[in-house]
């Protein structure tokens, strides 16, 4: 049996170390077990917060889709129906099944009042199951709300 030269096996040895020292590697080879949520869980919503605070609907402005850079609005009401405004709002997200977030930082650029805002800079880079989080801090409390798109 013949033996593989030093630098190749050299070569593979760090790559297995390199592998298997990146967690996010072996999540995009492998998954993270993360488990898709049922088909009714997915959409722009309406979409309940976590503590019941609020409701959000995504509208965007076009179809969303993969490796685009695309902006939305975002309406937002209380419990009541009352539209929220001046809240603060930060953007998250990312792919559970491949353990990785997005690949841009959306932000929030407008509040256009009646509970609307206007979000920039999102981009899916591959299609697939998103969550696309929204963490609220308005009158009402903090609590965050988590939409599941297939794009």
């Amino acid at each position: 049996m013949k033996s593989l030269p030093y630098y190749t096996a050299a070569g593979l040895a760090m790559l297995a170390i390199s592998v298997a020292g990146c967690s996010h590697v072996a999540a995009m080879a492998f998954g993270t077990g993360a488990t898709r949520p049922a088909a009714g869980e997915f959409g722009v919503g309406p979409r309940v917060s976590a503590e019941r605070r609020y409701v959000a609907t995504l509208q965007p402005q076009q179809a969303l889709r993969p490796r685009q850079l695309q902006s939305m609005r975002v309406s937002i009401v209380d419990a009541r129906g009352q539209a929220v405004d001046g809240a603060n709002i930060l953007v998250d997200g990312g792919m559970p099944q491949h353990g990785h977030g997005l690949p841009t930082k959306p932000r929030v650029t407008k509040n256009l009042g009646g509970g609307l805002y206007d979000i920039e800079g999102v981009r899916f880079n591959m299609g697939g199951w998103w969550e696309f989080k929204l963490a609220i801090r308005g009158v009402a409390g903090a609590d965050t709300v988590t939409f599941n798109l297939d794009l």
